[in-house]
C-alpha cells in the first residue's frame, strides 16, 4: 500500500516539475522577450489576477464534478497554452493564454494538494500512524522535487541560447542599465527589439517547453491513480469559500499579514522581470538570464529545507528578521549598484542572496498560515493566495511604467511595513500565549 501512495506522489511531483519547467522558464524570459508595450509583464500580470480570482472560485467546482486528477489535467492544458501562444506574440494571444493560466493555476494547486492529503490521510489509517505526520512527509517530497523547477527551466534556455549558432542574442544597445533603467529610454532608443534572439532560437525553445508541458499531461494521465475523495471535500462549497474568505479579514492578525504576504509576490515579480531586464539581460545579453536565475533557485531549493529544520530550534522571528534583512540589504545594493560585465560574479552573488531570503517568506510565511489560523485554513490560504497574486499582479503591472529606483524604493516600503506589522501579530500571539499560560493553573 506504502509502495502505491509513494509511487503516486512521485508521478505527481514529477508531472507539475515538468509543468513548472516551462512555466517558470517562460516567466522568467517574458520581461525580455516580449518587451514591446510590455506585452510580457502585462500578460503576467493579468495571469496573477486571474489567477487570485480562480483559486476562490473554481477548486471546489471543479474537483466535485471531475475529481482530483482530472482537475489536474485539465489545468495543465491552460499552462501548455500559455507555451504555445508564445509562438506568436501578440497582445490577443498573450492575453487570453494568461487569463487561461490563471484560471488553471487555483484549481491546480488546490486539487493537488487535497490529493496529497487524501492518500497521505488513506495511508495512515491503514498503518496506525499520525494523519498529520504522513501528510508532512508527503508534501515535503513534493516541494523537495518541484522547488527545482526554476533550475531546470532556466537551464534548457541557457542551453538553447548558447549552444545555438547566430542566436543573434547579444546585450542591446543602452546607455542606462541599473537601477536608473526607465521604460522610456527603451521607447527613445529604439531598443525595444534589440537582443531579441531569432525566430529560430525562440522556435527550439518553445518546442522544448511545449515538450515539458506534454510529457507532463502525458505522466498525469497514464501513470496516477483515481482517488475518490471524502463525501464532505465533495460539497459545492465554493460560495461558503468565498465568503468564508472575506470574513476572514475580520481576524486582524489577517489583516496585518497582508503587506508581508504581498510582498512575497512584490519580490518575486521583481527577481523574474527587473531583474532579469534591467540588470541581467541590459549588460550580459538574454543568453546569461537562464544561468544567472539558476542561482536563485539553488539556493531557494537549499534554503527551503534548511530554514524548515532550522526553525524547530531558533523559531520563526529571527528567520523572518534574516529574510527581511537580506532583502533590504539587496535593495540598497540594487540601488547603488553600477552592474558592468567587469563585476559578472556580482550578478550571481545578488540573484543567490535573493533566492536566500524567497525561501524564508515561501516556507515560514505559508507555515506562518497554518500554525496561526489552525482552525481556518481554507479561509487563510484563500486569503494568502489572493493576496500574493495580487502582490504579483501590481509588481508585473507598474514594471513597464516606473523606473527600477522607483520600485526598488517601493519594495523597501513594503518590507518595511510587512515586518513591522509581523511583529505586531507575534507580540498579540506572545499576548495569547502568556494568557492561555496563566488560565491553565486554575483549570
Amino acid at each position: 500500500m506504502e509502495i502505491s501512495h509513494l509511487k503516486n506522489i512521485l508521478v505527481l511531483s514529477f508531472g507539475i516539475l515538468l509543468l513548472y519547467t516551462a512555466y517558470m522558464g517562460l516567466q522568467t524570459l517574458q520581461s525580455s522577450l516580449n518587451r514591446i508595450d510590455g506585452l510580457g509583464v502585462a500578460s503576467l500580470s493579468v495571469m496573477y489576477v486571474s489567477l487570485s480570482l480562480s483559486s476562490l472560485l473554481l477548486p471546489p467546482l471543479l474537483i466535485k464534478k471531475i475529481g482530483c486528477k482530472w482537475t489536474i489535467v485539465a489545468s495543465m492544458f491552460c499552462f501548455i497554452s500559455y507555451s504555445l501562444c508564445n509562438f506568436y506574440p501578440s497582445w490577443p494571444t498573450l492575453i487570453i493564454s494568461s487569463v487561461l493560466v490563471g484560471l488553471g493555476g487555483g484549481p491546480l494547486w488546490a486539487s493537488k494538494s487535497t490529493y496529497i492529503t487524501i492518500i497521505g490521510n488513506k495511508y495512515a489509517e491503514t498503518c496506525g500512524k499520525l494523519a498529520k505526520d504522513v501528510v508532512n512527509q508527503y508534501f515535503g517530497i513534493f516541494f523537495l522535487i518541484c522547488q527545482t523547477c526554476r533550475v531546470w527551466g532556466n537551464l534548457i534556455s541557457s542551453l538553447v541560447f548558447h549552444l545555438t549558432p547566430n542566436a543573434g542574442i547579444d546585450a542591446p544597445n543602452q546607455t542606462i542599465c541599473g537601477a536608473g533603467d526607465c521604460p522610456a529610454e527603451w521607447t527613445q532608443s529604439g531598443n525595444n527589439t534589440a537582443g531579441r534572439p531569432s525566430n529560430t532560437v525562440i522556435y527550439i525553445l518553445l518546442g522544448s517547453y511545449t515538450a515539458c508541458g506534454v510529457l507532463a499531461v502525458l505522466l498525469i494521465i497514464i501513470f496516477l491513480d483515481e482517488i475518490q475523495a471524502e463525501k464532505a471535500q465533495q460539497e459545492d462549497n465554493t460560495c461558503s469559500t468565498l465568503l468564508a474568505a472575506f470574513k476572514h479579514l475580520r481576524d486582524k492578525r489577517q489583516c496585518l499579514l497582508i503587506p508581508l504576504t504581498m510582498f512575497s509576490g512584490f519580490e518575486q515579480g521583481f527577481i523574474a522581470s527587473d531583474f532579469t531586464k534591467s540588470y541581467v539581460t541590459c549588460i550580459l545579453g538574454l543568453k546569461y538570464v537562464g544561468f544567472v536565475i539558476i542561482c536563485f533557485g539553488v539556493t531557494n531549493s537549499i534554503c527551503a529545507v534548511i530554514f524548515g529544520k532550522v526553525a524547530q530550534y531558533t523559531g520563526r522571528v529571527p528567520l523572518f528578521l534574516l529574510g527581511a534583512a537580506i532583502n533590504i540589504g539587496c535593495i540598497i545594493g540594487f540601488l547603488i549598484w553600477k552592474p558592468t560585465t567587469g563585476n559578472f560574479a556580482v550578478f550571481f552573488v545578488m540573484s543567490g542572496l535573493w533566492g536566500i531570503a524567497d525561501a524564508v517568506w515561501q516556507t515560514l510565511l505559508s507555515s506562518l498560515y497554518g500554525v496561526l489560523f489552525e482552525k481556518n485554513k481554507e479561509a487563510a490560504f484563500a486569503n494568502f493566495s489572493l493576496w500574493e497574486s495580487l502582490g504579483f499582479a501590481i509588481a508585473f503591472g507598474y514594471s513597464s511604467f516606473l523606473c527600477v529606483y522607483i520600485k526598488l524604493y517601493i519594495l523597501m516600503c513594503v518590507v518595511v511595513v510587512g515586518i513591522l506589522l509581523y511583529g505586531a501579530v507575534e507580540y498579540i500571539e506572545h499576548g495569547n500565549a502568556v494568557s492561555g499560560a496563566q488560565e491553565s493553573p486554575k483549570d
